[in-house]
């Protein structure tokens, strides 16, 4: 091969590295300028999270044996439902504190979720007395779908029990005024009873649930 021919191989090897290298480049600018408007398009400021409003919690006392009215500030999202479980989740976490007046391991976590739907007439619930009627169109049924490991966890005897169920159902009545009725479930399936006592295939009447006078702190 003559010295000729391997001096134009070289050079034309050398401009074709010259070339890749420029193209290399411009797509190294190209993708950076590509991050950087990502960037000054992305948002700069947090997520909105729910307004603190006040909240009203019936709190069981076993040493009363009643519910007394509490009044708490918590974020409270603008969906019902989300709205329901938030409520209830702060009274779970009450009953966990050290020092509770009635006190049930589990806390908030252990409200699965809420689901509201149309209140049943006494015509409906057919056999079920505690279903009466249901009064305005726009009442609701509230169903609270708790976790099997609270259930597993809740004090036995009847009257702890019934204060749980009841303080449930006068907290969802008084912070979402439509709910006129409340079911129970565990882990998304009917149950028997909440620990051996309180009837859970029932269908419960908010009404049912009256606080003792005055609020307490």
């Amino acid at each position: 091969m003559s010295r000729r021919f391997q001096t134009i191989i070289f050079v034309t090897l050398l401009l074709a590295s010259v070339a890749m290298s420029v193209v290399l480049w411009q797509l190294r600018e190209r993708a950076h300028q590509r991050l950087l408007a990502g960037q000054d398009s992305a948002p700069t400021q947090a997520p909105a999270v729910a307004a603190s409003e006040q909240a009203t919690l019936l709190v069981a006392n076993d040493s009363y044996n009643s519910l007394l009215t509490q009044i708490q500030s918590l974020p409270l999202p603008q969906d019902p439902g989300a709205r329901a479980r938030a409520v209830l989740g702060k009274l779970l976490d009450v009953y966990a504190a050290p020092g509770a007046q009635h006190p049930v391991p589990g806390g908030g976590t252990s409200i699965a979720a809420v689901f509201l739907l149309p209140a049943i007439s006494s015509t409906q619930a057919g056999a079920d007395s505690t279903a009466r009627a249901a009064g305005s169109p726009g009442n609701q049924l509230a169903v609270v779908n708790l976790t099997g490991a609270f259930v597993a966890s809740h004090p036995s005897g009847i009257e702890t029990e019934m204060l749980t169920v009841l303080s449930i159902c006068g907290t969802l009545h008084a912070n979402l005024p439509t709910v006129t009725q409340v079911r129970f479930l565990v882990d998304g399936m009917p149950r028997a009873t909440l620990a051996g006592h309180a009837d859970l295939t029932r269908i419960y009447l908010a009404a049912d649930a009256v606080p003792t006078e005055g609020v307490h702190p």
